[in-house]
């Protein structure tokens, strides 16, 4: 495992003779190498490899698996140089019963064997003929390329600090795979050896099956099954790899290749760590039997410096179009669920929202829309109110008026420059002052028009503040930081722009599609400040606090991950290659979490609103920290990086 928690595991699918386990074993061999030149830790072959799954009945015979004993006390010893941890399926006799294995070996040891607990005799597969059940085998030993190994359905390994377990083929397919319990015993990682067959229509399932179960048991997985090779007299064997880890499929072989395949990819320990500590019902089970932990440290080996994992750079956002669409109409459907669950509660049929031509407002007045749409009600009933100040441009107040016309909402302008004027006069601030109460007593005179207008309709301002600005505190304190429901709490920027986009290629008027197109193009900006001599925004907010995909980066990785700097700074560089240089990266890291530190009270006292996604901030959901936590740890690692 390297120095952020990465751990490099391979599954690789050998080309086998059936019944040649010399040959079996030089192929194995071969893969191995292999592996160990792109500085795997941990691999995995298919069930049977040696012998190859398909032997029927000479499985029986002494001569064959006399055979495979010696082939893989070959292998063991043409490995032993080799700086990783390899997984091989073997039949070996114990007593006078013969047990479809895994042995985990190493550096010239068999560090242990694991049968098989649950043996198929129904459809195509009759096991049974061949294997006894390992289940329930526990503190055996058995005799194994010249070495007496621990012998166990309940082992499992740990190697440099990783802990592993094994299990094989048809124990995944079963209603409590071996896996589970291996897990809450401390296995970070799954191993499967197997020989599955094809069939129409079983490798959606199968992905499945190897997706949720390391979801379920908060693992990594990593699947290996036969391929090319293998009889097929009556089945074909594809040559399945898939590596996944906590729900997600990181790598996939491509499947009825000739040749040989070596699948690698990078597992997230500490991640794993980190989504076990958090996650409770996890610990209460965890631990609940006895089990056999052999440990193994082996040298350090050819650490290949490209990482073999997809860096997602906008972690929130879907990166397939069908995906994202589906994505994008499940949170709509979410937030106005929960909308108007709030009307209905408060028996109000008005909606209060400030419309200001951004980003932001558009997409609480979108949900505003469709929630009272789905409740029936007339959308006159929402207050569409615009309020130009200081920093409007031309081209956001117009966006904000053709808006509302185009939803069919209530328009109202409410400029505000002369009460902020007035303002300004009874506190004694000079207009020319542009300091932080210029800025913000312009939110906070626009919220007190909002709240009051709500009183006087008898309304439910709807807040408009996302996730990314509640993060960096970036909102006025009882300004637009407050709202009575706030729909968009936990929506990063990055996604709400997505959504913006997604509700325009959804939208029927032209005019209106238009709008939202254009709102989607301006820059982010609060517009508290004049514009500049030629009527544009002159504040823009990425200028001033950085770039909102590198911050909602920043945000999953150090707050929903729970990754210190170091291992986030790393992170973002594989994944804003060719986009952001590491000074920069390192420059609004720095930013993000002072400023995450500092502008928790904001959090603290956030309205009600929606969770959608995996990360919120609320005080009464995800996240409970105190205002005044300090950023010291955080910032030292950051200087030292």
């Amino acid at each position: 495992m390297d120095n952020y928690g990465f751990l490099k595991v391979a599954a690789a699918v050998p080309r086998v003779k059936v019944g040649d386990c010399t040959w079996n074993a030089s192929r194995l061999a071969a893969l191995a190498d292999e592996a160990a030149q792109r500085g795997v830790e941990i691999v995995v072959f298919p069930e049977l490899a040696l012998t190859g799954y398909t032997c029927g009945d000479l499985l029986q015979h002494g001569s064959l698996l006399d055979a495979a004993d010696e082939a893989f006390k070959e292998l063991v010893r043409t490995t032993r140089k080799l700086p990783l941890t390899l997984i091989a399926g073997i039949p070996l006799r114990h007593g006078s019963t013969l047990y479809n294995c895994a042995a985990v070996f190493t550096q010239g040891r068999v560090l242990g064997v694991v049968p098989k607990s649950y043996i198929p005799d129904y459809s195509e597969f009759y096991e049974n003929r061949w294997f006894a059940s390992g289940a329930g085998i526990s503190g055996e030993q058995i005799a194994v390329a010249g070495q007496q190994a621990d012998f166990g359905a309940d082992l499992t390994f740990e190697v440099n600090g990783t802990e592993f377990g094994v299990e094989l083929c048809e124990d995944l397919w079963t209603a409590i795979p071996p896996s589970s319990q291996l897990a809450l015993n401390g296995a970070k990682v799954i191993f499967n050896l197997s020989a599955s067959p094809e069939a129409v229509g079983k490798h959606a399932y199968l992905r499945q099956l190897v997706a949720q179960q390391s979801a379920r048991t908060i693992a990594g997985y990593v699947y290996c099954s036969a391929g090319f090779g293998e009889s097929s007299t009556d089945l074909v064997f594809a040559g399945n790899g898939l590596i996944a880890e906590n729900g997600r499929i990181l790598r996939e072989m491509p499947r009825f290749q000739l040749d040989e395949q070596l699948l690698v990819a990078d597992l997230d320990i500490e991640r794993l760590d980190h989504e076990r500590r958090r996650n409770t019902s996890f610990r209460m089970n965890a631990g609940a039997t006895e089990n056999t932990v052999i440990e193994m440290e082996i040298p350090e080996g050819l650490r290949a410096a490209a990482l073999d994992r997809d860096i997602d750079p906008m972690p929130f956002v879907p990166q397939d179009e069908q995906h994202r669409s589906e994505r994008c109409e499940e949170i709509f459907q979410i937030q106005s669920h929960g909308l108007a669950r709030r009307l209905e509660h408060t028996g109000c049929k008005c909606a209060v929202v400030g419309i200001s031509g951004g980003l932001d407002s558009t997409l609480a007045l979108l949900v505003t829309a469709r929630t009272f749409d789905k409740l029936g009600l007339d959308r006159a009933g929402i207050l569409g109110i615009t309020m130009p100040g200081f920093g409007t441009t031309d081209r956001t107040y117009r966006n904000a008026l053709e808006l509302m016309r185009g939803l069919g909402v209530t328009v109202r302008e409410i400029p505000i420059r002369d009460a902020c004027m007035q303002h300004f006069r009874d506190i004694g601030l000079d207009p020319e002052d542009r300091s932080a109460a210029y800025e913000n007593s312009q939110a906070r005179e626009r919220t007190q028009i909002l709240m009051d207008v709500a009183n006087m309709e008898g309304g439910l301002v709807i807040g408009t503040g996302d996730l990314s600005e509640l993060a960096l505190g970036w909102a006025t304190y009882n300004g637009d930081q407050m709202s009575m429901y706030g729909v968009n709490a936990s929506i990063p920027k990055t996604l709400v722009r997505h959504l913006v986009r997604w509700a325009a290629d959804t939208e029927r008027d032209a005019s209106t599609r238009a709008t939202l197109l254009d709102i989607i193009d301006t820059p982010v900006s609060p517009e508290l400040l004049p514009a500049d001599p030629q009527g544009h925004i002159a504040q823009k907010t990425e200028d001033l606090v950085g770039p909102y995909e590198l911050h909602d980066f920043f945000l999953y990785n150090l707050v929903r991950a729970g990754y210190g700097p170091a291992k986030t700074l790393f992170l973002a560089e594989q994944a804003f290659r060719g986009s952001y240089d590491r000074a920069t990266i390192l420059k609004w890291l720095r930013t993000f979490v002072r400023r995450f530190f500092t502008q928790q009270f904001k959090r603290s006292a956030m309205p009600d609103g929606p969770k959608v996604g995996t990360l919120t901030l609320s005080p009464r959901g995800d996240w409970r920290m105190p205002s005044d936590a300090s950023a010291a740890a955080w910032m030292r690692e950051i200087e030292t990086l």
